[in-house]
Order: structure tokens, then C-alpha cells, then sequence
């Protein structure tokens, strides 16, 4: 099946008051354009984000946010740094002899100074994070998918049945086409036959002109190519893998095509009709875009 370059999803899960939220937007890019927005927490693990995103998206704008919420500062525990501590009583207990103070040393005046109660942060926080992080992004990525599937299948329905009108109006260019130098001749024969009385026409020279005329106008290469592009065109439809590139290029050959049956159909009939092949293509080709 293929897949649509517009989708959204969001994945969340919690786990020993940590609480990781993933949200997931798409939208059609000619390349593969991806950017992380998350916590400074996070940027150890950005290069396996970018894994796991390109394993399953493969094209498209893609924005990932990720936020991260510890209840009850889970994240971090107040630790004693016990060597500074230790120094700062031996200080002060110098201070306390060399000018003979009086009064014991304090909890409030020892916490009081700087450093002495850190905040660490907790362990295996990384792992944990890593861990909700993982499932987060699956759930997210899974429903991405889906809305890309989802939208993919629709946009393929609508291609296929353009396709259709496309060859109808071919095979109506294939019967016409014929009929063009034919009609012509027997214009061109009559105005000379009304001209003979007093300009006798030279039969070769006639004829000549006639097959000029028609190989001027013939168009049965380009309709054999055309036909040719819809058919990979359709197979491309059923391949499941990304084949956005691949069908832009071939709606561009589709037009080329069609520009050179139209250069060369001089008749009203054909010209009009060439021209709702255009329209055709150039509502095929605003749908290509948002394919992967």
C-alpha cells in the first residue's frame, strides 16, 4: 500500500512517576526532514530517535516532540557532600579555639553553606527514561503509520480512478487520430478539385503533400509511450514501498507526452481533448506530492 506524507500520533506512558510524552507530525517534504524538540535530558538519546523515526517514516517533514515529567521531583534526591561538611566543621572549630567563641556547631549553620546539600540525580533515570522513551515512540510511530496508510489509500483510490478517465480519453485520442489526415485529404482534394478549371493540380505533388501532412500529425509513438507510463504508473500503485519520486517522474513524462500530442494534433477535436488530459494529470500530479 502506499503511504501519505501527512499523518499524526501521540504516544504517553508512566512508570514510577515518570511520565514520557511523544507526539508525532508529518507533512509532504521532497526529502526526509526530521527535527527533535525535547528536554536537555534527552539529547544523550536523540541519535536513537532519529533511528527509530527513520526505520519507519522514510519521507516527509517530520516534527517529534517529546516532554518529560518526574511527579514529586523523582528525577533528582538531595545528597550530604560529606567531605566538604567535614571541613567546614574542622573550620569552625579552629575558628571556635583561635578566638575563643563559645556555642556548638549547628545543623541550621552547617546546611547553611554552600554545597553541602546537592541535588543528584537519580539512578538509572537514564534507563528508565530510555525505556518509556521506546514504547512512547512506538505508540506514537504506530499511529502515524495508520494515519499515513489511511490517507495513502484514499489518495490511491482517487489516482487509480483518474488513471481510468486518462486511458478512456486515449483511446478516444487513439480512434480520432487516424481520422484527422483522411479528413484532411479530402478537404485538401475537394479545394483542388474546385481550383482544376483553371489551375490543373499535379497529382504527385498531391500526394506528397498528403503524406507530409500526415506524417506531420501522426501521433502513435507518443500515445504508445503514454500508455506505456500509465502501466508503470499502475504497478507503482501496488508496490509497498516508497514510490513518491518515482511516480513524479513519470507524471512529468505523462505531461512531455501530452505536450507533444497536443504540438502535433491539428484537428479542434484532438486538441480538446489533450487538453482534459492535462487537467487530469495536474490534479494526479497535486496528490503525487503528498505521497511517500
Amino acid at each position: 500500500m502506499i503511504k501519505s506524507m501527512t499523518g499524526y500520533g501521540k504516544g504517553r506512558v508512566a512508570i514510577n512517576g515518570l511520565t514520557l510524552t511523544v507526539e508525532i507530525k508529518s507533512v509532504n517534504h521532497r526529502y526526509s526532514d526530521l527535527n527533535i524538540k525535547g528536554p536537555r535530558t534527552l539529547l544523550s538519546l536523540e541519535g536513537e530517535i532519529r533511528k527509530q523515526v527513520a526505520s519507519r517514516l522514510k519521507r516527509g517533514k517530520i516534527d517529534v516532540f517529546v516532554n518529560v515529567e518526574f511527579n514529586g521531583d523523582a528525577a533528582v534526591i538531595p545528597v550530604m557532600n560529606q567531605p566538604l561538611a567535614a571541613a567546614y566543621i574542622d573550620l569552625f572549630e579552629k575558628m571556635r579555639g583561635a578566638f575563643q567563641l563559645e556555642g556548638g556547631i549547628s545543623l541550621e549553620l552547617l546546611i547553611a553553606q554552600k554545597d553541602i546539600v546537592t541535588l543528584k540525580e537519580r539512578e538509572n533515570v537514564e534507563e528508565e527514561v530510555r525505556g518509556c522513551l521506546d514504547q512512547a515512540m512506538n505508540q506514537a510511530l504506530d499511529a502515524v503509520e495508520q494515519m499515513r496508510l489511511s490517507e495513502g489509500e484514499a489518495t490511491r483510490k482517487e489516482i487509480d480512478e483518474r488513471l481510468s478517465g486518462v486511458e478512456k480519453v486515449l483511446a478516444r485520442i487513439g480512434e480520432r487520430a487516424p481520422q484527422v489526415p483522411e479528413e484532411w485529404r479530402v478537404r485538401l482534394t475537394e479545394r483542388l478539385e474546385r481550383l482544376a478549371v483553371d489551375h490543373p493540380g499535379d497529382p504527385q505533388r498531391v500526394a506528397q503533400e498528403i503524406a507530409i501532412f500526415s506524417d506531420r500529425c501522426d501521433i502513435t509513438e507518443e500515445t504508445v509511450r503514454f500508455q506505456s507510463h500509465l502501466d508503470q504508473f499502475r504497478k507503482l500503485l501496488a508496490i509497498d514501498e516508497p514510490v513518491g519520486r518515482q511516480m513524479d517522474f513519470l507524471v512529468q513524462e505523462l505531461n512531455r507526452e501530452t505536450n507533444t500530442m497536443g504540438s502535433k494534433s491539428n484537428d479542434l477535436e484532438l486538441t480538446r481533448l489533450v487538453v482534459g488530459i492535462k487537467a487530469e494529470l495536474e490534479k494526479i500530479r497535486e496528490q503525487v506530492q503528498n505521497i511517500e
